[in-house]
């Protein structure tokens, strides 16, 4: 049987180390070596010997819930095999966390990670309560996390001199020691006739960078499994 489907580029190859990587730009292959971490109803293919378990809330869950900011459950990946990881052909980015670093993701950025990374769902400072968020993930410690975005993310640099704002429903994540807070762009004047459209964005103020998505449309919300 003969097609360009079968190239090399579109062949699943056996994994080499344990760990994640790319298989292409719209899935995340992982080769599972004891335990992983990933958003519940994501595998779409897997080899070897795995257990899928949703992730317990454990102590004091009702705060943490062992689930991303956007209220989208994880679950645990354990044994030894490989398994691939995708959501509605999103583009897939691995981030590869060392010590000492801290990054904020909203949830519904969230593809799987290693169990090495530490995370916690914190109320993003000035945010108040507008959507998109409200509450994001902080991950922290050392290990690769993979992340999805509806279209190509556009990474901005962030300077004392600079503040970036971004909308709220653009934004997919930022470097955790950034200022946050709301800020009004357009007058109570112009919000009475119509506004804008624009009316409030996250200002984020510090050294580092944000990352937004080239939409404003929140993305619908799959159903948990």
């Amino acid at each position: 049987m003969k097609s360009d489907l079968f190239n090399t580029e579109h062949l699943a190859q056996p994994a080499t180390a344990p760990g994640m990587s790319l298989q292409n730009s719209k899935s995340i292959k992982y080769a599972v070596n004891g335990e992983m971490h990933a958003r519940q109803g994501s595998m779409i293919a897997y080899r070897g010997s795995l257990q899928f378990e949703r992730k317990s809330q454990g102590i004091g869950g009702m705060l943490k819930r062992a689930v991303t900011g956007e209220g989208l459950p994880l679950m645990a990946v354990r044994g030894q095999g490989e398994a691939w990881f995708a959501q509605e052909a999103a583009n897939c980015f691995i981030v590869d966390i060392e010590h000492g670093d801290s990054l904020t993701i909203n949830g519904r950025n969230v593809l799987c990670f290693d169990a090495t990374l530490s995370y916690d769902i914190k109320t993003v400072k000035g945010a108040g309560v507008t959507g998109g968020g409200l509450f994001n993930s902080v991950f922290t410690g050392y290990g690769k996390l993979g992340l999805i975005c509806e279209g190509t993310p556009i990474v901005i640099p962030v300077t004392a001199q600079a503040p970036v704002y971004v909308d709220t429903d653009a934004v997919v994540g930022w470097s955790t020691q950034l200022g946050t807070s709301l800020h009004r762009s357009q007058s109570v004047g112009s919000m009475i006739r119509g506004g804008s459209g624009e009316a409030v964005q996250l200002m984020l103020q510090g050294e580092g960078f944000v990352i937004v998505r080239p939409s404003e449309t929140t993305p619908t919300k799959p159903t948990a499994h």
